[in-house]
């Protein structure tokens, strides 16, 4: 009889999961979308053991060094746990895996968006304001940071896409609350696409960067309530943008 257990024998069962090869440039976060999915459509469960580091980079196509950090990320999200010398297996019970199954469903309904802004609406403000208070000096700096490099990009005629998502990450990173960060998260991936819609509209970009510095400045200053205002301005901001003309359509 097999030593290994019921644990490692569901992990064998599942070690062909329907894995695509990825083909994207910012591949380890190709991969952890791959996993998220696994895990909210149910190909993945609770106490499953995902294959070893190699198999994953043979189905995934990609490099160990590119299975080791999106699997450092999950890990970061609260999706699976890495056990020395046991492997790394699925968690039970955590937030984003509970988040995840409704927001592919709502992923299909464009109406949804405006659900998701009024999300947005009641829960960043509240988020900036709690950065303001907990933020350490190296957060602010890694946010600063965000910044500049956002700066460069629209200078150089970019949207700011990427780090438009970097700077609403940081900030709910800063709340030092694992739940509120993987909440922002889910909530982030889903309005990606109108995200993008709003920062390809002329003069947006610059706009989005300017609030996001006024956010950012009343972090730097500890004001909480300025940058709840701050932010819940630019999330108006963006819904006019983005919901108000499909309502009007």
């Amino acid at each position: 009889m097999s030593r290994r257990g019921p644990r490692a024998a569901r992990g064998e069962r599942r070690a062909d999961m329907g894995i695509e090869p990825v083909k994207s440039t910012r591949i380890y976060e190709e991969i952890v979308r791959q996993v998220k999915a696994m895990i909210a459509e149910g190909r993945l469960k609770s106490g499953d053991r995902l294959p070893p580091e190699r198999d994953l980079a043979e189905k995934f196509v990609v490099s160990r060094t590119s299975v080791r950090e999106a699997l450092r990320a999950l890990e970061s999200l609260g999706l699976i746990e890495i056990r020395a010398g046991e492997g790394t297996f699925v968690r039970g019970g955590s937030v984003e895996a509970l988040i995840e199954p409704l927001a592919l469903v709502l992923l299909s309904q464009r109406e949804a968006i405006g659900e998701l802004f009024e999300a947005r609406r009641l829960l960043e403000p509240a988020i900036a304001a709690l950065a303001a208070r907990r933020a350490t000096p190296d957060e602010v700096a890694e946010m600063a940071r965000i910044l500049e490099a956002q700066a460069r990009e629209i200078a150089g005629g970019g949207t700011g896409l990427t780090q438009d998502a970097a700077f609403h990450a940081a900030i709910a990173s800063a709340a030092h609350n694992r739940a509120i960060t993987r909440i922002v998260h889910a909530i982030m991936d889903l309005l990606s696409q109108s995200r993008e819609e709003s920062l390809n509209t002329p003069g947006r970009p610059t706009r989005s960067h300017q609030d996001h510095r006024r956010v950012l400045d009343a972090i730097t200053r500890r004001d909480p309530d300025e940058a709840a205002r701050a932010m819940a301005d630019h999330v108006a901001a963006v819904e006019r943008l983005v919901v108000t003309p499909k309502r009007q359509a």
